[in-house]
């Protein structure tokens, strides 16, 4: 089973919200998480017990570069965040390291799994 994991409060607060719908990440990692895949979206610090928040379902997965990322793809990675500047502020923080426009990303458009 792979996993989405998560380790900023402010992510999990999302999740948790179902206000998160996208993660967008460094690189093109289309063949790490491909479409229609079932995933655990997760919680936790790296290298330490991690929280199940629900099961999702990959919709898309899309790369392109930073400079390209749209306003809607912003809003599902995070409904706080406006622009990409602001984006590539939060990345050097977390990956800790210069960001650039150029630099590829991927976003995984995830949906929950409800089970009745």
């Amino acid at each position: 089973m792979l996993a989405l994991n998560f380790f900023s409060a402010h992510n999990e607060k999302l999740l948790v919200s179902r206000q998160k719908s996208a993660t967008i990440r460094l690189g093109d990692i289309r063949e790490t998480y491909p479409e229609n895949s079932i995933v655990w979206i997760t919680f936790g610090n790296k290298y330490s017990p991690k929280r199940k928040i629900f099961e999702a379902f990959i919709d898309r997965t899309i790369v392109k570069r930073f400079a390209d990322l749209t306003t809607p793809e912003l809003q599902h990675q995070n409904p706080e965040i406006a622009t990409v500047e602001e984006l590539i502020r939060i990345f050097e923080t977390v990956y800790e390291r210069k960001i650039y426009m150029e630099d590829t990303v991927t976003i995984i458009h995830f949906s929950e799994i409800i089970v009745k």
